[in-house]
């Protein structure tokens, strides 16, 4: 399914069917404290809306200290059915106890209220400063305004997405087309996120026994479909998407209080619904190494390889986007024993102060990258060790080191593989078969600058 081309189209989140949205500025953070501030009177309050009921997935942080909108969410989810999404920045309502879930589900009761329907359909996420209470006048204000400008212009979607913005430099979306049985079907995406970057989520916010092949500044994700697909199948497509979208990337190791991520299929493309029991079919048909078949269930392959599709380009974004970034580095894995010392090995390195330091200054410092696969929770064996580099997605590798040992690749020639914006960093444990991979960022001056403050100066403090 990779090899899959999906056509990109304008709109974003309202480039689906039956979609509609809003952007406006309440003044939720007050002007001029805090980082993210420093845009101006920036649009701080979204709303999404569906014209018709939609089926809903949800993926939520797995952190043990939770805001109030995912708990909110987490337990919604489960009816399946949704209609509208209400977003704020500027305030995370997160640690702020029975206040911030009385807020929580006030927004969703206006929202309901000025929107003619069920409190039980209407969603919410928040980002922004942890342990602020909501400025709520400000945020009834707020969704008063974003109803009365509901619309399906693409400015609309450029507004919301600048809406959910906090640190980020610039809005992040996306909306492809493709055919579904003879249908033309759009999925629409939009995120935020640039700082607090490694999601951990799970459906339920609950963390699992044991590692994921991923643990998922707050990253928000909204996707709009109008597919219809129904709510158990939507969320085994949301959940694999996730796995191999936005649990692979991480900028700086920090896993969110309110990572979110929530896709609303309203239906109205007319396809044949995807059903939970094509997901069964799905799964027991897959080959030993991953692989599904398409012959049998196509239109669930297609759908699951868009929505996949979508959840990668946006998770790409954001680390493109992170707090001081200056490079970017895919980190693959292979050649371990498990999949999970795989993902254990690729954050390890992804994660690693030194690395990422070295990776900013343009150094090809593989001593540091295998002390990090060392301390790992991989299994390691210093003489199968192979560590190289290359052009992104290119099978041109130029190797640092070849079993434990350096090969015969001249510095000069290692630095200028290791220069680029972008590239891979290969690394082959030599020891089993599974594999793994991570979109890592470097860590850079501007970073630290950014997140460090100035306790004198209220304006310099981060969220």
């Amino acid at each position: 399914m990779s090899k899959l081309k999906f056509k990109v189209v304008p709109g974003a989140i309202v480039a689906p069917k039956g979609f509609l949205t809003s952007g406006v500025f309440c003044d939720i953070k007050r002007l001029g404290t805090g980082k993210g501030s420093n845009k101006g009177q920036k649009r701080d309050l979204a709303l999404i809306v569906s014209e018709v009921p939609a089926t809903v997935a949800g993926m939520f942080t797995t952190n043990q200290i939770c805001a109030a909108p995912v708990k909110v969410c987490a337990e919604r989810v489960k009816a399946g059915t949704a209609q509208a999404i209400v977003v704020n920045s500027g305030n995370a309502n997160a640690c702020t106890g029975k206040q911030g879930m009385k807020d929580a589900r006030a927004m969703t009761a206006l929202t309901a209220k000025q929107l003619h329907m069920s409190e039980e359909h209407v969603f919410v996420a928040s980002t922004g400063r942890i342990g602020v209470t909501m400025p709520m006048d400000n945020v009834r204000a707020g969704i008063v305004a974003a109803e009365r400008l509901l619309n399906r212009e693409h400015a609309s979607a450029d507004h919301a997405a600048e809406a959910i913005m906090t640190s980020d430099t610039r809005p992040k979306q996306i909306a492809i087309e493709f055919k579904l049985g003879g249908k033309t079907v759009c999925i629409g995406g939009m995120c935020k996120g640039a700082g607090m970057i490694q999601p951990g989520m799970s459906a339920t916010g609950a963390r699992p026994a044991a590692l994921p092949q991923g643990l998922h500044a707050t990253m928000l994700c909204f996707i709009t479909t109008d597919a219809a697909v129904e709510a158990k199948a939507l969320h085994a497509c949301l959940q694999e998407a996730v796995a191999n979208g936005f649990n692979r990337i991480t900028v700086d190791g920090d896993m969110s209080t309110n990572d979110t991520v929530l896709v609303l299929a309203n239906g109205l493309a007319g396809n044949s619904p995807l059903v939970a029991a094509d997901v069964r079919r799905l799964t027991s048909n897959r080959s030993s190494d991953g692989a599904s078949s398409r012959r049998l269930l196509p239109d669930l392959e297609i759908f699951q390889a868009a929505l996949q599709h979508v959840c990668l380009e946006l998770a790409k974004m954001i680390v493109r986007d992170g707090e001081g970034v200056h490079r970017v580095v895919t980190v693959r894995v292979e050649g371990a024993k498990t999949i999970q010392e795989a993902d254990a090995a690729a954050r390890a390195v992804a994660n690693s102060a030194l690395v990422k330091t070295s990776w900013h200054g343009g150094d090809p410092n593989w001593g540091r990258i295998i002390d990090a696969l060392g301390y790992s929770a991989a299994t390691v064996v210093e003489d199968r060790v192979d560590i190289g580099y290359s052009a992104p997605g290119s099978r041109k590798i130029l190797w640092s080191l070849k079993r434990g040992q350096p090969t015969k690749a001249t510095f000069k020639q290692l630095c200028a593989a290791a220069a680029p914006k972008e590239f891979d960093l290969h690394i082959r444990l030599n020891l089993g078969q599974a594999a793994a991979l991570m979109y890592a960022a470097d860590l850079t001056e501007a970073y630290v600058d950014y997140n460090k403050g100035d306790v004198t100066d209220p304006t310099t403090l981060g969220g």
